[in-house]
């Protein structure tokens, strides 16, 4: 007699799907198996960022938005670095008050760098995050902000809007389906 399987029991092998357990390799797109239990899954190197931290005259807009709103700009950092689960306008006050009542407002915004950089693999540099804003603040969030704006966000739609615009996007261009080849 055969002893039931417990509910919580994960499904046998043949029941995975035929990509677990593999990753492509960059050249041919070749399926390959890795070691799901190995703990030293490759990880994307960090790159480079688009522009240099004093490269603020490349987008002289949100140069002089910076320099002369900075919490909005931060406020839009923000937005989308937390991906919409704090608002433009919320971030932005909380920079302002950081602004008005200790003159360190760097001590806020250094927080968010780190989070843009691991999610687009960015390099800590020239130096340590809390650095960059401690001694360059403008510069550093007019790097951050152009760099969102280079990764394709359109900075004054916070991140439900860009969320839409890639809906509409992905609903005018429908993927292509390939017909089955026949004699």
């Amino acid at each position: 007699m055969s002893a039931a399987v417990a509910p919580s029991a994960p499904p046998e092998p043949a029941a995975m799907p035929s990509h677990f357990g593999q990753q492509q390799t960059p050249v041919t797109g070749v399926p390959v198996p890795i070691n799901v239990a190995d703990k030293r899954v490759p990880k994307k190197t960090p790159g480079r960022w688009s522009t240099d931290l004093c490269h603020c005259c490349h987008d002289v807009s949100s140069c002089c938005l910076t320099c002369w709103c900075p919490c909005v700009t931060f406020g839009r950092i923000a937005e989308i670095v937390d991906r919409g689960s704090t608002s433009c306008g919320v971030s932005g006050v909380l920079y302002a008050m950081m602004l008005c009542l200790t003159g360190c407002s760097c001590l806020y915004s250094c927080f968010y760098r780190p989070k843009l950089r691991g999610q687009y693999f960015l390099d800590e540099s020239p130096c340590t995050d809390c650095c960059v804003h401690c001694c360059c603040e403008t510069c550093a969030l007019c790097q951050e902000y152009r760099e969102l704006k280079n990764q394709g966000f359109d900075m004054s739609l916070g991140w439900h809007g860009n969320m839409e615009r890639q809906k509409r996007k992905a609903a005018a261009f429908p993927p292509s389906v390939q017909q089955s080849m026949q004699r």
